[in-house]
């Protein structure tokens, strides 16, 4: 298999990965077995994928509270993930931390965050923290399209510009902040407008279309590497869950079932699955064994999952930070 092909498959196969990884989790959870509060990340599978398949393992990047597609992009391990939002002891938190607080600092994961915005002070330290040590090691911020409108996002881009720090600004516009279509709150200007006004360069690229993710995030990439600073990117693309698994999506009335259909027949998995195979790229046997993988996968991290033990209460005041 050529050096293309290879990542190719491994496009599929991660997107592939993640989607199935939050069926799985939506299906516990419904069964009771996952606990706490679960927001997924499905039709966004090409934004954290195409990302992070530009990164080092070094890199670091920063997460959001819809964060497992971001983990699992950057190499994390599903089994401990799955277990971690059962509320079991060989989670990322030992089963204390839930769905939006998984890290793995041994992949540069420097955690999923419950705050909106919560990443961008982390990202940007991240980024002077390499600056400051020498190395050439860059920080992805992923945060969605509300997070646009918080202060601290126009602090972090000017610190970034003036130091010319290694970092991407990657903004998940998925249509929707919480209940709320994010034309109802924003104004209707490109995103990267904001960017310019410091002087970094911005591009929007198609969310649902990995390869337009990998390459715009492989040029702010180069970008920082070579000491030219911090970059900003829009990917749109579109949330097909709810806002979390409490919310259907549709009686709160911010989209109807006709748009979800319509929506619906442009996710990132099947789309690039069809792409692969009309192009010639990879055979259909060859993405059948990425799909027998992936599953094999998640019947393994279900069976961890499930029979590992929860924490005990006399854990109960450990692994805290104070």
């Amino acid at each position: 298999m050529g050096q293309d092909a290879e990542l190719l498959r491994n496009m599929y196969y991660t997107m592939k990965k993640i989607r199935r990884f939050e069926e799985t989790a939506e299906d516990l959870y419904k069964r009771g077995v996952v606990t706490g509060i679960l927001h997924l990340y499905i039709g966004e599978e090409a934004v954290a994928t195409g990302a992070c398949l530009a990164l080092r393992q070094d890199d670091y990047i920063t997460s959001t509270h819809r964060g497992h597609g971001h983990l699992i992009a950057k190499g994390g391990d599903v089994k401990r993930l799955l277990a971690e939002l059962c509320g079991r002891n060989t989670g990322y938190c030992r089963g204390k931390g839930g769905s939006m607080h998984a890290a793995d600092l041994s992949l540069g994961v420097l955690g999923a965050n419950g705050i909106v915005g919560g990443g961008f002070g982390i990202a940007t330290g991240a980024a002077l923290s390499a600056r400051m040590r020498g190395t050439d090691q860059v920080c992805v911020c992923f945060f969605g399209d509300g997070a646009m409108n918080q202060g601290i996002f126009m602090e972090v881009m000017n610190m970034a510009a003036r130091w010319a720090l290694p970092v991407i600004y990657l903004c998940e516009n998925n249509t929707f902040g919480e209940y709320t279509r994010f034309r109802d709150v924003t104004a209707e200007r490109p995103f990267g407008d904001r960017a310019a006004a410091f002087g970094l360069p911005a591009v929007c690229v198609d969310g649902n279309d990995v390869q337009a993710v990998y390459r715009a995030t492989c040029d702010a990439v180069q970008r920082a590497r070579s000491g030219e600073g911090a970059s900003f990117i829009e990917a749109r693309t579109y949330r097909f869950s709810g806002h979390h698994v409490g919310d259907v999506g549709f009686g709160r009335g911010y989209r109807t079932p006709q748009e979800f259909e319509e929506m619906w027949l442009r996710e990132p998995v099947t789309c690039f699955r069809r792409e692969l195979l009309e192009s010639g790229a990879l055979s259909a046997a060859a993405l059948e064994a990425v799909d027998s993988q992936v599953e094999a996968e998640m019947q393994e991290a279900i069976a961890f999952a499930t029979s590992s033990p929860e924490p005990s209460l006399s854990e109960l005041t450990e692994d805290l930070y104070a």
